[in-house]
């Protein structure tokens, strides 16, 4: 059995963070691991609070996990300091890990800022040049790129200036678009379009979560990038076109929707 990790914020309503990083790696029949960087009070209104583990506790954490069941892939999602982040980047350089999905979080789906203004340097900095690939949405893509973007030609000089900054495959999401679900993947100065109509339902709670970490499942399951970023996408428009609806507000995903589905040759799920 395949292994993965996942480095990010607890959500206890169920709907992002490791908990639906978790339910991702058990749809797709991979065995999961966490390291917990921050708790959090939130549900489908908002987040109301959050507490981040220290810097050392994180790093003991993965001590753990590498010494332990090496990953063959890790997903990294919330962390909200830079001491934090200093600290996962040193570790996993230490490790040597390999197939590492990078998620940008910044902003919750209610619109809680989730990172420190002083984390965003570090972040950008230190953290994503290490990564595999990285998966920002429209506004993490502005924020890191330094453009605004309003089309699918800012997407890709958005994507391009991203890859070069951090030396990484970019991912740029395009959920937030009004019309379509388009993403756009940059690797080694190739641009590829994965387009994908966009389904019409408001609970889109821990959308990012998910995707990455079904990214970082199909990577430690052998596909290429590509496919990876094919299967993941498919993986996740079926998740939200589930219909779920749960909560008050922007509700979760359906994360074991595709139960008897199948992504990709060698996939059962």
């Amino acid at each position: 059995m395949k292994k993965v990790l996942t480095i990010a914020g607890s959500d206890c309503s169920g709907g992002a963070g490791i908990q639906a990083d978790l339910k991702t790696m058990t749809a797709h029949k991979v065995y999961g691991m966490s390291v917990i960087t921050s708790l959090t009070a939130q549900n489908t209104t908002g987040v109301y609070g959050i507490m981040d583990a220290s810097p050392e506790f994180v790093e003991k954490q993965i001590d753990c996990v590498f010494e332990d069941i090496r990953p063959d892939a890790v997903k990294i999602g919330m962390v909200s300091n830079k001491d934090i982040i200093k600290v996962i980047a040193k570790k996993l350089k230490e490790y040597n890990a390999s197939n590492i999905v990078a998620d940008p979080v910044m902003v919750s789906t209610s619109g809680k800022s989730l990172l420190s203004p002083d984390a965003m340097e570090t972040l950008i900095n230190v953290l994503l040049p290490i990564g595999t690939i990285i998966t920002p949405n429209i506004p993490e893509a502005e924020k890191i790129s330094g453009i605004h973007i309003e089309n699918a030609e800012d997407m890709e000089s958005a994507a391009k200036i991203i890859g070069e900054k951090c030396r990484v495959a970019v991912l740029v999401k395009g959920g937030h678009s009004v019309n379509d679900a388009n993403d756009l993947l940059y690797d080694g100065g190739k641009l590829t379009w994965f387009n994908t109509k966009k389904v019409e339902n408001n609970n889109t709670h821990g959308t990012g979560c998910t995707l990455s970490s079904a990214l970082a499942c199909n990577l430690a399951l052998g596909f290429s990038l590509e496919e990876s970023v094919k299967n993941a996408k498919n993986y996740i428009t079926d998740a939200i076109g589930a219909g779920l609806n749960l909560g008050k507000g922007s509700g979760p995903l359906d994360h074991m929707s595709c139960i008897t589905s199948k992504y990709g040759d060698g996939i059962n799920i």
